[in-house]
């Protein structure tokens, strides 16, 4: 009747961990869909732009980069009575990791805008979006999307160490609650193994194929960069 048998309260070990994948797959989701959004549309801003909008966009860059992550959400899930919601984490994870993809953009944009099919565009008559968005950006879309699939993995990690220690909603299921849920009632004492051991399979597994998965679009932005 169960696949994965049951844990210490009855519940089905296989569709918990359906469950636990999927709501941690949409939280990586949420939060590499907009952080990916948000700096390649800064990043491409301030490179292509400079001046005083590239200086401003470079110095809250710098200042969150320099800031570590996992402990301003351990600090914040002190001061919000020791668990954090999903929602939060994720506009939290969203604020940090934004500036990784801008950053890089930045520099592509830097030297894309002096490029001459970029200054023939420019003398046309076409506008900055049109030119960032037509000239500009079909050059990074391999890199973003490798970017995207970097930053799931951010997400769910993030999520997962916080759920493990006791920092993150433990209402929802994620892999990281399964297994502070299993670590709490004992799994290993009980020889309920698959309690514990499937939601850590299942993390090695979904880094393994998103690893897989941003390599190989890596590796195809880079031919396109190259027979460019």
């Amino acid at each position: 009747t169960y696949l994965f048998g049951t844990t210490s309260l009855g519940q089905d070990i296989f569709w918990l961990l359906t469950f636990a994948v999927r709501n941690s797959l949409i939280l990586g989701l949420i939060v590499a869909g907009f952080s990916t959004v948000i700096g390649v549309f800064l990043g491409l801003a301030a490179g292509y732009a400079g001046g005083w909008l590239d200086r401003v966009l470079s110095f809250f860059m710098d200042a969150l980069l320099c800031i570590p992550t996992l402990p301003i959400l351990i600090l914040m899930a002190a001061l919000f009575g020791g668990q954090l919601a999903l929602p939060f984490v994720g506009v939290l994870l969203v604020i940090f990791n934004w500036p990784y993809p801008a950053r890089q953009v930045r520099a592509v944009a830097l030297t894309m805008r002096e490029r001459e099919f970029v200054n023939v565009a420019w003398f046309s008559g076409e506008s900055s979006v049109r030119i960032l968005v037509r000239h500009i950006f079909p050059y990074i879309a391999g890199w973003s999307a490798a970017n995207f699939i970097n930053t799931v993995l951010v997400g769910i990690s993030t999520e997962s160490a916080l759920a493990v220690i006791g920092l993150s909603s433990a209402q929802q299921a994620t892999l990281g609650t399964m297994i502070y849920w299993a670590i709490n009632y004992q799994a290993l004492l009980g020889g309920k193994y698959v309690w514990i051991g499937s939601p850590v399979v299942a993390i090695v597994l979904l880094f393994i194929g998103l690893f897989l998965v941003s390599s190989g679009l890596s590796m195809r932005s880079s031919a396109r960069r190259m027979s460019i």
